[in-house]
């Protein structure tokens, strides 16, 4: 399944859900796939003719085979589109209404062929074709790639040339050793999802801050700090949190609202929290040392962590009933070494992944493999491992990993038309002459990627809107590293802020009716406010990054 903008998709009749998966197949996917596949059998072909060979040592010696793989999964791609349509087609009630949709489809390209619609600005019809769609529930993914093979196609200034060199792009995105990290990662967070590591994580540091007022929340921080730092997943996080720590917390009198609170501002600690795989995007897209990114999201992630855990004490202090604290007849010497037992297994997962990365050992991706090695080692200490698990997590990997490769895919060939059509020039343009601060610029950056958040997930903003900026970072001397450190934290809090923040979809789809939404959006309320503080202070005190060194 690929990622849509839901917030009125959810709410269509199955019939209209139907005919937007077919409109979407065809008019986007099929079209774009079609161009793709001349493009990647050419670029195939020709490395066959020239006989082209790998240039790293012990790489496979016939590289057009490598090419040819993102031609064959083109063909794949555009028959199983022909399969949904069909599919789909059956389900449709309406077949009328659904002929007259594709007829007026067919009307508005043959009236942009004669660049009709060009009497306004390209760039602004882009855009809000783009969001017109993306706000309708079509697939992302999709959305980047239709648009940009029409605007290619319609513009008298460009032609489809411009998206001929999409493929080598492509090619040279499956041969970036960076974002090879990103799948390792998401193996390894989802080995330990099933590995029960959290819910004994839960259990044991309940037991043991539970004494004090507002204990079961600070545990739900510290354990969403662990599991940010060895999965980095924010969905299973929230997930697995909501669903063990959520009935315990209301069992003894927790006001709904603390409870939902911290549980979602701690499962969303993953993306700041190295090995984040937003900082992992970030730095690909920003061409800078994902060592040096992750270094640089400590301090920002411990403050955060210390921001939530004074909050709590503070406000079950001045409410005491709010967040009781809980008795308990067991000895807490016992308690302490149970939590030790239990937390040890992965501080070391942690160490060894993030350790080796600090030391210049290995690269994320060398560590990331290591995260794999390790969470396996974790789960048959844990009694859990078994062969339906890594069948589990291997084909969930695939599935999240080819999601975020199709988005980058339709994301860099929107990119390329919308930079043709002078996009780059025109932000450049206004961020750098018109706002004329670098201030300026950075809180009004701040402020739409903020709001780009609310609907869109960081993928999407990573590859569409991160480097349209990173020329007007340079522009001003910004320290780029700064910059993606506050671009984080700011997804961070745009994931949690009401009533579109996709944490808050997921707690409330996991807890069901022991809270009400409006119970979660009280309760998210003030960590929203401190997420916002966290980021004022690496804002006006840009070294803190760099207390670990540079």
């Amino acid at each position: 399944k690929h990622v849509r903008v839901d917030i009125f998709f959810a709410s269509y009749s199955k019939q209209t859900k139907v005919i937007i998966e077919i409109l979407s197949m065809l008019f986007l996917l099929i079209p774009f796939s079609l161009f793709f596949l001349q493009g990647s059998f050419d670029m195939a072909m020709q490395s066959f003719v020239q006989n082209e060979i790998s240039s790293d040592p012990g790489g496979l010696k016939y590289r057009f085979i490598i090419k040819g793989i993102l031609f064959l999964a083109f063909i794949l791609l555009v028959l199983q589109a022909i399969s949904e349509v069909i599919k789909s087609y059956a389900r449709v009630e309406n077949k009328k209404l659904l002929f007259v949709l594709i007829g007026i489809v067919f009307i508005i390209f043959a009236i942009s062929l004669f660049h009709l619609p060009f009497l306004l600005n390209p760039l602004w019809l882009m855009f809000l074709l783009t969001l017109f769609l993306l706000m309708s529930g079509f697939q992302v993914a999709f959305v980047f790639a239709g648009v940009a093979l029409l605007f290619s196609l319609v513009s008298e200034d460009l032609g489809l040339e411009v998206l001929e060199m999409l493929p080598y792009r492509v090619y040279g995105i499956m041969r970036n050793v960076t974002l090879m990290a990103v799948p390792l990662f998401i193996l390894m967070g989802l080995i330990l999802e099933k590995s029960k590591i959290a819910e004994d994580l839960l259990l044991s540091m309940g037991k043991l801050f539970g004494g004090i007022r507002g204990g079961l929340a600070i545990s739900v921080v510290v354990v969403g700090a662990i599991l940010a730092a060895s999965t980095g997943i924010v969905g299973a996080s929230v997930v697995m949190m909501s669903l063990i720590a959520l009935p315990l917390m209301l069992k003894h009198n927790y006001k709904p609202e603390l409870a939902t609170g911290s549980i979602v501002a701690s499962g969303t600690l993953g993306q700041i929290i190295p090995p984040s795989i937003v900082l992992i995007v970030l730095g690909d897209q920003m061409h800078l040392s994902v060592g040096d990114l992750f270094k640089s999201a400590v301090v920002p992630g411990i403050l955060l962590i210390v921001l939530y855990i004074v909050y709590i004490l503070i406000y079950a202090r001045l409410n005491p009933t709010v967040a009781p604290a809980i008795e308990s007849d067991e000895n807490y010497s016992d308690m302490v070494k149970e939590a030790i037992k239990v937390i040890t297994p992965p501080l070391i997962l942690i160490l060894a992944v993030l350790g080796s990365i600090f030391a210049g050992v290995a690269s994320p991706t060398e560590s990331a493999a290591i995260g794999v090695i390790g969470a396996l080692i974790l789960t048959a200490i844990n009694k859990q491992f078994s062969f339906e698990l890594l069948r589990y997590a291997s084909i969930e990997t695939v599935k999240l990993t080819s999601m975020i490769f199709m988005i980058l895919i339709g994301a860099t060939a929107f990119s390329l038309v919308f930079n043709e059509l002078g996009g780059q020039d025109m932000a450049l343009e206004f961020f750098a002459h018109d706002m004329g601060s670098k201030w300026a610029f950075i809180l009004f950056a701040m402020l739409i990627i903020f709001l780009l958040g609310f609907f869109i997930d960081f993928i999407e903003i990573a590859f569409v809107v991160v480097p349209i900026l990173v020329p007007i970072v340079h522009s001003f001397g910004i320290d780029p590293i700064w910059f993606a450190i506050l671009i984080a934290l700011n997804l961070q809090a745009s994931f949690l802020t009401p009533p579109f923040g996709f944490a808050l979809f997921y707690l409330k789809g996991s807890a069901g009716d022991l809270v009400t939404t409006g119970q979660i959006y009280r309760g998210v309320i003030p960590f929203i406010a401190l997420q916002i503080l966290a980021l004022v202070i690496v804002l006006l005190f840009p070294d803190l990054i760099y207390i670990f060194g540079k």
